[in-house]
């Protein structure tokens, strides 16, 4: 959020209702170790694209007729659920009589599913199939933080991959999959190559121990209340804090990222300015410490409001140093900053990137081990950002969005919103809606107007309650474009030259 910014915030949108859904943790024992089949969602999914994670999908009301043995009710519904969804997307067919259906038949019928000519009930029926709950295992249930805008009440289950069964994940809605040993995986997510949410973590190291398969320890991990995950960790060493903040919606929260440091963990941008938002920050912070991972020092990306509203208290408390940019000294009167320039390294593997132009003091912190790229409000993934006149500059911050996309980072770590493994995906994307937007003000430029008819020509597509905040970025256009001599101010009235 802006230091400039003066009118009225959008009402805040309410925490989204969980959506019910299932998962199935299907394994066999390997040569190397236990296996389990894992897709990678699609990248362009609203939840978690482009993430891997285990079979699954959300309840259908179909999955309320189908009968099961073992079960009744909600339960029963469930397991319909979590069998449809495996064989959906990786034909693994786990109901009792399958031995019946040949291979072709499977294909043709898997087929006709996914394109809703076929319902799961009429193939059950169609082959004498029938759907036993002893068949799963409940593995837990999960459910997704009130920050993510979409969110699931997850069931997972565990089963055995019948040595008659095969999992072929085909192209789609899911982009891969395969049956890999857990501790590969582990290693994958380890290097950053793989972004796992809390309980595809919690059962992969479950599952990639020695010896019977813990169920305790699926259905009861530590760091959880109320079935939410308080403790989360995407990549290994990149905790989250979620903080609810006044930053601009549809974003609520602003992350703060805990990673690694030398002796500990670095905290970047802890921006919670409420006391008890504090305590939830604090409480992440010192459990990690207990564990030997304690806060070395905080680093800001820049200094809005909903990014520095826990630096005093967070550094007090521990007394630890504040790294930021020389220009946010003025913005946070009492801390002492030590300053950062382009090109050092923190922690051994972050580099630090000047990156203006939301800011003028923003920077950005690579972890050049990983390819992830703390870019704080660079880029959110919930929206576009705002670039705020005179402090932001759209034409520098077009081009830091190329400077950091040519460095080919592998993961963004936003301020607002969840993190994306597809980097250069996002900022390619990214880049294409500033030069949509940009076509969109040129073209209102046609009838000279001011500033507010021109954001609305130009914004038509944003809520009119927001177009008090999309009429900054679209300053910022103009000013870009009178920059470039392809528009002037005439008194009140914008025109293309």
């Amino acid at each position: 959020m802006s230091h400039l910014f003066q009118g009225p915030l959008p009402p805040a949108p309410p925490p989204s209702e969980p959506v019910v859904a299932t998962a199935v943790i299907l394994h066999r024992e390997g040569p190397r170790g236990r296996e389990v089949v894992l897709v990678r969602r699609g990248k362009d999914l609203r939840f978690a694209g482009g993430w891997h994670a285990f079979p699954g999908g959300r309840l259908d009301p179909e999955d309320l007729a189908l009968p099961v043995g073992g079960a009744v009710g909600p339960d029963a519904a469930l397991v319909a659920c979590a069998m449809r969804e495996l064989f959906e997307e990786t034909g693994v067919l786990l109901a009792r009589g399958r031995e019946r259906v040949g291979l072709a038949e499977r294909i043709a019928a898997r087929r006709a599913l996914l394109d809703g000519a076929l319902s799961f009930g009429a193939f059950l029926v169609a082959h004498g199939l029938a759907l036993d709950a002893r068949d799963l295992v409940p593995a837990g249930r999960w459910i997704t933080p009130e920050h993510l805008p979409l969110r699931y009440d997850a069931r997972l289950f565990l089963a055995a991959l019948p040595g008659s069964e095969v999992a072929e994940i085909w192209p789609g809605e899911l982009a891969d999959g395969s049956l890999r040993p857990a501790a590969d995986a582990l290693a994958a997510w380890a290097r950053g190559e793989m972004l796992l949410h809390p309980p595809n973590l919690n059962a992969l190291r479950t599952l990639a121990r020695q010896g019977p398969i813990d169920l305790a320890a699926l259905r009861d991990p530590p760091h959880r209340d109320g079935f939410v995950a308080h403790r989360i960790e995407f990549q290994e060493g990149f905790f989250l804090a979620a903080l609810r903040t006044p930053t601009l919606p549809p974003a609520t929260h602003t992350n703060c990222w805990l990673v690694p440091d030398q002796g500990g963990l670095a905290v970047v941008d802890p921006g919670a300015p409420d006391p008890r938002e504090q305590a939830l920050l604090f409480a992440v912070v010192d459990g990690l410490a207990a564990e030997g991972r304690p806060p070395t020092a905080i680093w800001l990306t820049h200094t809005h409001p909903d990014h520095t509203g826990a630096v005093a208290a967070l550094a007090a408390r521990h007394r630890l140093p504040v790294r930021a940019h020389p220009r946010a000294a003025p913005r946070l009167p009492g801390v002492e900053l030590a300053p950062l320039r382009e090109g050092e390294r923190l922690g051994g593997r972050f580099r630090v990137l000047e990156t203006p132009g939301h800011a003028p003091e923003h920077l950005a912190f690579l972890d050049e081990d990983t390819g992830a790229l703390l870019c704080g409000d660079l880029v959110s993934t919930l929206s576009t950002i705002v670039i705020d006149p005179p402090e932001g500059d759209m034409a520098e911050y077009e081009r830091q969005l190329a400077r950091v996309a040519a460095l080919g980072p592998r993961t963004l770590y936003p301020a607002h919103g969840p993190p994306v493994p597809d980097a250069p995906g996002r900022l390619a994307a990214y880049r294409a809606h500033r030069r949509e937007r940009e076509a969109l003000v040129l073209a209102a430029l046609a009838d000279p107007a001011p500033l507010a008819e021109i954001t609305a020509r130009a914004y038509a597509d944003t809520p009119p309650v927001a177009h008090p905040i999309a009429a900054r970025s679209c300053l910022a256009v103009l000013l870009k474009l009178q920059a470039e001599g392809r528009a002037r101010l005439d008194g009140e009235l914008w025109r293309a030259n």
